[in-house]
């Protein structure tokens, strides 16, 4: 039995929210790997983190922001990102991810989200150019990276949810360097999919795998990410 804990905070009208059980299970069927689903209220995850989350194999930071708590979703990030649990974000936990290694590993701590801090004075993540409401896109891997091995191939066509923010071009430079890197862009190259290589499974994607459990798909990103968490 592996348990899986969904960072966020669930609301039945977001799309990814209903989708993302039936992603999950269908995965786990075809692995024939048990599972526990919970859902993780940032708010709860702003004090004692590491006891709320240690019972968990593995982690997700799941759409629908900005989160009732930042700091409680970050908390969350740092967690599975420190102690090598496998974590998937997607769309506003591939957003949060970046924050999170901005404040704690690059050292900007002023680091913030355009959406919930449109004051803030280093928003690394910061409005599209153009919204990607519901659409589909071409996406280049980067050769090597895991999430093309994952795939078995460099190039992936895949659904956006309602997505209105990304990684801000002006500090895209500080992830091309370091151990969180940006393994996968668009047909634009706009930065769409990062990895932290050391690490077991860390990945974030802008777009939405889960959504293809809509179309009874069985997603290899998240085959890959239980497949992690059993091991």
């Amino acid at each position: 039995m592996i348990h899986i804990g969904l960072i966020g905070d669930y609301d039945q009208e977001v799309t990814a929210h209903r989708a993302i059980p039936q992603a999950i299970e269908l995965a786990a069927n075809e692995l024939a790997c048990p599972f526990e689903l919970e859902w993780l209220a940032t708010p709860l995850l702003e004090q004692q983190t590491e006891q709320m989350l240690s019972k968990y194999q593995a982690l997700w930071a799941v759409p629908a922001t900005p989160y009732a708590s930042m700091e409680g979703a970050l908390n969350g990030i740092k967690f599975a990102r420190e102690q090598r649990v496998p974590f998937l974000g997607t769309c506003g936990g591939y957003q949060h991810m970046i924050i999170e290694y901005a404040r704690n590993v690059l050292g900007l701590t002023e680091a913030d989200h355009a959406e919930s801090n449109p004051a803030a004075s280093l928003k690394v993540v910061a409005p599209l150019a153009c919204s990607l409401n519901e659409q589909t896109n071409t996406f280049k891997l980067h050769p090597g990276s895991s999430i093309a091995k994952i795939y078995g191939k460099n190039e992936i066509v895949e659904q956006y949810g309602i997505c209105n923010y990304g990684l801000n071009a002006e500090f895209r430079h500080l992830f091309e360097q370091g151990e969180l890197r940006i393994t996968g862009v668009d047909s634009n190259g706009e930065a769409r999919i990062i990895e932290l290589a050391p690490h077991p499974f860390f990945i974030g994607t802008l777009f939405q795998p889960e959504r293809s459990a809509f179309k009874n798909i069985i997603h290899p990103l998240i085959s890959a990410f239980l497949q992690a968490a059993k091991a």
